[in-house]
């Protein structure tokens, strides 16, 4: 019999079976803090259920399943005849399905509907974050739908209902529809007033037929998708900043036949692998229904934009709390120089940071599905400043964070099997997508010129804090004299981004927190005690508090 040539110890048991909500305590506090009283049982009950399932040995599988065995593209069937039909490893059904189940499609109809989607889109896409793509865009296309009473009542029940049923047919015979986006054009990028697809009125009102290339269309498998084209009135509109029309494009006709969406190839993509992007096709005859005004299509779909951009925030969290996750639960099994790696002062420190940058984008995410829900004129205008910023800043802090948390595990986080390069490598992505740092910081620029309203609201809600930490004092009044310089401001502008975003999440942190966690946070990212790395915290702030309190801990 031949020897065992080695016993393997002194690694991590793996973190499964564990409640993904439930072991999140910023996520749990900033849940209780935003939904009333009578509704708390209910959501902690069915976020419970969900982070469970999450956590699970069977969603783990799942995820790795769908990221390892990318979609194909299927243009033809056997006969020869056009299908342009995307097909998922069964892994991907089973996610999306228990998403649609778990009601991640639906907030708009249910009572503080926002936070609890918000949270709810947090703990699940931790499992695999590609298949939030369908969830995102079906979710946010409710809002611009509703510019055609006829179009919403149609397609609402449809998208925010809680059955998933794939495949490709009238959805007049579906009990559930999911929606995309196919906005970028290869000539256009961000720049939408490049655009050039074309849209032909027809006889019946508010019927068109398509002509053009869409560069990135979102979840081509989807049974209709939110697009924008010119019409030929447009040209005339183009002086008011719009001077596009937005159509709602199925991709079964209601007699059945496959409208003309010619799907010509899917995006190999960095990350976000197990879901589908594409490029397709109108060939003109791509039939279309009018959404809201025609020469209105930009200010149509901004409520879309903003809810995806939202969606971008929360999946950026949720990117950032899975890699902290699994680096606090690594070192606190991993023995180093005699002691739990997670108990040496050095790495203390530098899981410490990274719970502050996850807690922060936690609490964030939650405030601004808050204002959603509130839809007050004072939340709305709020979130019109509050979004891009957030959006900018989340969004670049989620890659860092996954590089240091693989980190952590040295050269087991660098193998794939640990998960981590499946997070690093899906790190950048909502940086990029619906708008990259640069237009963000833009949006919020004209969101201060052209919505005073914005900006005294925003002022409002850090105001709240003003006077419990001298740090955060300091950085509204260095965000005030940013504000009161218009020199140069859009060179300036990513700086401005920022600094609204890191004195939100202050705020909320001043006002909410542990004081060991604001304390820390104020100090680090509002003071002036900080490396350019993580891992640099004052030694004297109370990091094994901060750490213990991230800590996800595992049933049993």
């Amino acid at each position: 019999m031949a020897a065992t040539t080695h016993t393997v110890t002194n690694q991590p048991p793996p973190l499964v079976g564990y409640d993904v909500f439930a072991a999140d305590a910023a996520l749990t506090e900033g849940v209780a803090r935003h939904v009333p009283p009578a509704l708390r049982a209910e959501v902690r009950g069915e976020l419970g259920e969900l982070g469970r399932a999450a956590g699970s040995a069977h969603a783990q599988r799942w995820g790795a399943q769908a990221d390892g065995n990318p979609p194909v593209l299927r243009t033809h069937d056997r006969y020869g005849h056009r299908v342009d039909e995307v097909e998922f490893h069964p892994a991907w059904h089973r996610l999306l399905g228990h998403a649609v189940s778990a009601g991640l499609t639906d907030a708009w109809s249910r009572p503080a509907g926002h936070v609890r989607r918000t949270a709810g889109f947090l703990v699940w896409t931790q499992a695999e974050a590609g298949h939030g793509c369908p969830l995102s865009m079906t979710h946010a296309a409710v809002p611009a739908l509703r510019a055609d009473p006829a179009l919403a009542a149609e397609w609402e029940p449809l998208l925010t209902s809680r059955v998933y049923e794939p495949g490709l047919r009238p959805v007049a015979e579906k009990p559930g529809a999911l929606a995309g986006m196919a906005m970028t054009e290869k000539q256009g990028g961000s720049d939408v007033r490049a655009i050039t697809t074309r849209a032909e009125p027809l006889a019946g009102d508010g019927e068109y037929v398509l002509t053009g290339h869409k560069w990135f269309c979102s979840a081509p498998m989807s049974d209709a998708f939110l697009v924008l084209a010119r019409t030929s009135g447009d040209a005339s509109r183009r002086a008011d900043g719009d001077g596009l029309t937005c159509f709602l494009l199925p991709r079964v006709l209601p007699d059945g036949s496959r409208n003309a969406f010619r799907v010509q190839r899917l995006k190999d993509k960095l990350g976000n692998r197990a879901n589908a992007s594409a490029e397709v096709e109108f060939d003109g005859t791509t039939w279309a229904r009018r959404v809201g005004e025609e020469g209105r299509g930009v200010a149509t779909i901004f409520e879309m934009v903003m809810a995806t951009r939202l969606d971008c925030v929360t999946g950026s969290a949720a990117v950032m709390r899975q890699a902290v996750a699994q680096a606090l639960h690594h070192t606190a099994y991993r023995h180093a120089f005699g002691t739990p790696l997670a108990d040496r002062p050095l790495m203390r420190n530098v899981l410490a940071d990274l719970a502050l940058e996850s807690e922060a984008a936690t609490a964030l995410a939650l405030r601004l599905a808050a204002a959603y829900d509130a839809d007050t004129d004072q939340e709305r205008h709020f979130l019109r400043l509050a979004v891009p910023a957030a959006k900018f800043w989340v969004t670049k802090r989620c890659t860092p964070v996954a590089a240091e948390a693989l980190e952590c595990l040295g050269g087991n986080g660098y193998v794939a099997e640990s998960g981590m390069p499946r997070l690093l490598r899906e790190s950048p992505l909502n940086s990029v997508w619906e708008g990259s740092g640069n237009i963000q910081a833009l949006d919020v620029l004209r969101a201060l010129r052209r919505e005073p309203a914005a900006l005294h609201a925003f002022l409002t809600e850090i105001g709240t804090a003003r006077g419990a930490d001298h740090r955060l004092d300091g950085a509204i009044k260095g965000l005030l004299t940013e504000l009161a310089d218009l020199e140069g401001i859009e060179a300036r502008a990513r700086r401005l981004a920022e600094r609204l975003a890191l004195v939100l999440q202050g705020s909320l942190l001043v006002r909410y927190a542990p004081p060991e966690v604001a304390d820390a946070f104020c100090a680090s990212r509002l003071g002036t005690d900080h490396g350019a790395c993580f891992g640099t915290l004052p030694h004297t702030l109370d990091l094994r508090s901060i750490v213990a309190r991230a800590r996800p801990v595992a049933a049993g």
